[in-house]
């Protein structure tokens, strides 16, 4: 795809903050965020968005010609060698760890869910406890926490609509005044399934829940989920932050681009990033909207984040990649990084591991 022209962030906001002094004697400019973050929106308010969200696009989504070469030799499955690892793929469930209102503690579901404890909350995000979902073989590995064996879900964060992010059957498990987080442009479809406390936001915004603070923030992706709902509702990542300050960033769908940098300066101090690193072959194809491991390190960097979960990886079979790649290559880019081998939380399905 060719690259085309980014977005800019909010005009009035950067303008604001452009050329300001440092204050004597406080925290280096790399430790300040820039812009600030916003004040938190209240929760389940009624906005009016734009029809579509085709400019937040980082580069155009597959032309014709596109279309056609991958018709002629993309390849959507890795070869039988490919698919010869699924027994050797990571799966340890346990049971959850017991937490307090201080604790962080973070469990892989399977490929971008998780159960994310922070302030006191139990929040689910981009939950799939399905078998199948649509145009997909079934996992590969089976869910790594049983939903029976879930507390009592205080909130849930959705990236985008895409079928293996927002699973209908999933949340119909849910009750209908579940607080649930989601991107601009989505409420409706979770009003039409009777949600009742549902909170939409655009990227750079904010609200909270209990005294965690929920922002949305950008992800180099799209959405669509019919024929004609193409980037009709925005795509992204949401930053966690407790009373404490500590910061969970998960990263939901993405490619690697320059949201990154600024996510982490205008939340530094990220103690822990949920990043994607599989579904990334033919790179020709995905480049734009999925990290491969080697870009999933990179972004973790750019972010500032001191820890990185790869996710995304190991429950479906989205691309051509063989299954067990993107695992051994994200542990040999984090070692050439020079980064402590400890930081790489690279759980199997249904491990935890809690934020010291």
């Amino acid at each position: 795809m060719t690259q085309r022209p980014e977005p800019a962030e909010g005009t009035a906001t950067t303008t604001a903050c452009a050329g300001t002094a440092p204050d004597a004697g406080g925290p280096p400019p790399s430790a300040r965020p820039y812009p600030p973050p916003a004040e938190p929106r209240p929760p389940a308010e009624r906005r009016v968005w734009p029809r579509a969200f085709h400019d937040r696009l980082t580069a155009p989504l597959p032309g014709l010609r596109a279309l056609a070469r991958f018709a002629r030799e993309g390849a959507v499955r890795p070869t039988p060698d490919g698919l010869a690892d699924i027994p050797l793929l990571p799966c340890a469930p346990g049971p959850l760890p017991r937490v307090d209102a201080r604790t962080v503690a973070v469990t892989w579901v399977g490929h971008a869910s998780w159960v994310l404890r922070i302030g006191g909350l139990t929040v689910l995000t981009d939950p799939v406890w399905s078998r199948r979902i649509l145009g997909t073989p079934a996992r590969i590995t089976p869910v790594g926490v049983a939903w029976e064996a879930l507390p009592r879900v205080d909130a849930v964060v959705i990236s985008h609509n895409h079928y293996d992010h927002l699973d209908a059957p999933t949340l119909r498990r849910l009750p209908r005044d579940t607080p649930v987080f989601v991107p601009a442009g989505l409420a409706r479809w979770f009003h039409r399934r009777r949600f009742t406390r549902v909170t939409e936001l655009d990227w750079w915004e904010a609200s909270e829940l209990d005294g965690v603070r929920f922002d949305f923030v950008p992800a180099h992706h799209w959405s669509k989920r019919t024929l004609t709902d193409t980037c009709r509702s925005l795509w992204g990542g949401w930053v966690l932050t407790d009373r404490e300050g500590r910061r969970v960033h998960f990263a939901g769908d993405t490619g690697y681009g320059h949201w990154f940098s600024r996510i982490g300066r205008r939340y530094p101090g990220i103690d822990l990033t949920l990043m994607p690193i599989g579904a990334y072959d033919p790179r020709w194809w995905l480049a734009d909207v999925h990290c491969d491991p080697e870009e999933a390190v990179r972004a973790a960097q750019d972010l500032g984040a001191r820890r990185m979960a790869p996710m995304h990886w190991g429950t479906f079979v989205l691309s051509a990649e063989p299954v067990l790649e993107p695992l051994v290559r994200v542990r040999a880019a984090w070692a050439k990084a020079g980064l402590p081998r400890e930081h790489l939380w690279d759980l199997p399905v249904g491990a935890s591991r809690i934020l010291e």
